[in-house]
């Protein structure tokens, strides 16, 4: 052996399955970056190329300065932070509970003359040692993911994602990726690396293999048994510990919601509706001239799913609250109405089943500068009529907004029986997926000179919608995986660190039921003080995302507190936090209490 240094990649074969979820970690970290940053040159080159055919004269900045390629790079610095974070607290963790671990082995370096600046040295280089296999690994993983999310994107969606290129290689998410794993693992051997830097020669002699700090307090057992008080004295004791573990269950809830706000920024710049039209029918001069019989002649017609019509009327004087307002009336059928229900487009509070058949409530849009409320009556043709829910948005508006207007929207029954207008207005058809365009002919083919046939078939956006989620939720599951492997493991390697007081405990007369309860009140503190944590700083973080990505271009968005993604996430860290005191409270009892004493 020429130095100390030779015995790095020797410890790395020794304790190859003690490394393998830090080296997860680092491919976890290094992959999520480069798939990120990837994807957002894959975004930026594609609006180029669509840019590029409408303007000649365009450059690289010019992309980078509009909105979408401002909103791409944003995000993805974004996340890069947080994937940084997250990546610097769970390799910290494991590092940490690694070097608990090889106490007495470093207080043997000591007594050979290895100094406290070689040991920081050492840990260090051990750490670089693991980025030789995760960095190339999840590199390679990031641009494999991309290539995929890019060939579904472009075969499978296509429509304005024809342009995205296939086999694209970012250099900005190789380099990112390169240097978020290296970073990371600096950072996080800092603190474990001079955390075995004072170790001193005497632990070795001694044979005490952890480290301890000094002991101020017993355990408070007044509130819980001594074994839940030992659990919890033992996640507490050690800060640094505390914190690390803490902050790893935190950032894997902070990651989680960052990431779901992109599910809510999907559905705004791509909103679905139940009620979305393939054809529109319309009368050329914007009024009520399409003959309600063609419902039942086109509906019969090959190619058509269904088909369902809208009447209106505009500027009709109203009373509200005993002033003089000016409204505008539009009614739905009771497919549109349902539509309404699926698509969550009312307000809380609002009950449109008294909006059915023919009766005195109404529906009405709605923006933050609308006065207007549930219960209110306005008076129409010497008829009042009930707001019985109002539309969290105007539908009608591109913004959203209804801009002081007031709309109200009807059951068809109301409609005709308070205008007496039968006809319609617009007539909406949805095709099956086999339609033609011999059948969009044949449906124009029996239209007269009065009515206009618009062909939205090449809009639909369902199938890109589709696709986004997808990507966002297969992310969500990443992350959801990888907090339930790095908590099973850094409280498993925190349990091992500790064999030897769980087995002086059975030693003398602690039962196996009791070390279980002691592991899992362990678990559960750090799940607890991390689902704290990890909520109101998470919270906070989707607020400022939900902000930059929606907020400032969507006028009519209002924000909503993440309840379903919230839970999900901290079902999954109390699954996690169950998982990990089981492991190692199963692998104990299984042991000899002779076995548990000599163990490390």
């Amino acid at each position: 052996m020429k130095s100390y240094l030779s015995l790095i990649p020797i410890s790395a074969k020794v304790h190859k399955r003690q490394n393998r979820m830090t080296i997860l970690c680092i491919i976890f970290a290094v992959f999520l970056v480069t798939a990120i940053f990837s994807m957002a040159e894959m975004g930026i080159r594609m609006e180029q190329t669509r840019l590029l055919n409408k303007h000649d004269d365009l450059t690289l900045q010019d992309i980078i300065s509009s909105t979408t390629g401002q909103t791409l790079c944003m995000v993805a610095i974004v996340f890069f932070v947080l994937v940084l974070t997250a990546g610097v607290l769970m390799i910290s963790g494991s590092i940490n509970s690694n070097v608990t671990q090889r106490t007495k082995f470093f207080g043997m370096m000591r007594c050979i003359g290895m100094s406290k600046q070689q040991i920081i040295h050492f840990v260090k280089l051990e750490a670089l040692n693991w980025c030789k296999a995760a960095i190339p690994t999840g590199v390679t993983l990031g641009i494999i993911i991309t290539w995929g999310l890019c060939a579904v994107l472009r075969f499978l969606v296509g429509e304005e994602f024809s342009d995205i290129p296939l086999f694209g290689i970012s250099i900005a998410g190789i380099i990112s990726g390169i240097i978020v794993g290296i970073v990371a693992v600096l950072i996080a051997a800092r603190t474990p690396a001079k955390r075995a830097a004072k170790v001193s020669p005497v632990t070795a002699a001694s044979g005490n293999s952890e480290i301890t700090g000094n002991i101020n307090h017993a355990a408070k057992v007044r509130l819980f048994k001594i074994e839940t008080a030992l659990g919890i004295h033992h996640a507490v004791a050690s800060k640094k510990t505390l914190i690390l573990m803490t902050g790893s269950f935190a950032l894997s809830i902070i990651l989680f919601l960052s990431f779901s706000v992109l599910v809510k920024f999907v559905g705004y710049i791509m909103p679905q509706s139940a009620a979305t039209a393939d054809i529109n029918i319309s009368s050329v001069d914007v009024s009520n001239g399409v003959d309600s019989a063609l419902l039942d002649t086109i509906g019969t017609m090959d190619g058509v799913k269904r088909i369902f019509g809208r009447r209106s009327v505009f500027n009709i004087p109203a009373q509200l609250n005993s002033n003089t307002v000016e409204i505008d009336m539009i009614s739905y059928d009771d497919f549109d109405l349902n539509c309404l229900v699926k698509d969550d487009m009312l307000k809380k509070g609002s009950d449109i089943s008294k909006v059915y058949g023919n009766s005195h409530y109404v529906l009405a849009t709605w923006d933050k500068s609308s006065l207007l409320e549930i219960g209110d009556k306005i008076l129409v043709a010497d008829e009042e009529f009930e707001i019985a829910g109002l539309l969290k948005y105007d539908p009608f508006n591109s913004d959203g907004l209804t801009n002081g207007d007031i709309t109200l929207i009807t059951s068809g029954d109301t409609f005709i029986d308070l205008t007496g207008i039968t006809d319609y207005s617009l007539i909406m058809i949805q095709t099956t997926s086999d339609a033609t365009d011999e059948d969009v002919t044949a449906i124009r083919d029996i239209l007269d000179y009065g009515c206009t046939l618009n062909d939205l078939r090449g809009q639909r956006t369902s199938g890109t919608y589709i696709a986004f989620v997808f990507c966002i939720y297969a992310f969500l599951a990443i992350i959801a995986l990888v907090t339930v492997l790095n908590i099973v493991n850094s409280i498993s390697m925190s349990v091992s660190s500790k064999i030897k007081s769980y087995g002086a405990m059975r030693a003398v007369g602690m039962n196996e039921h009791q070390i279980t309860k002691m592991i899992v009140a362990e678990a559960f503190t750090y799940a607890l003080l991390g689902g704290i944590v990890g909520s109101m700083v998470g919270l906070i973080v989707y607020r400022l995302l939900y902000n930059i990505l929606i907020g400032t271009h969507f006028s009519y968005a209002i924000w909503s507190l993440p309840a379903i993604p919230l839970l999900i996430i901290l079902l999954f860290v109390c699954m996690a936090a169950i998982i990990a005191a089981y492991i190692p409270a199963k692998r104990i009892q299984n042991m000899a209490i002779t076995e548990t004493i000599n163990e490390l």
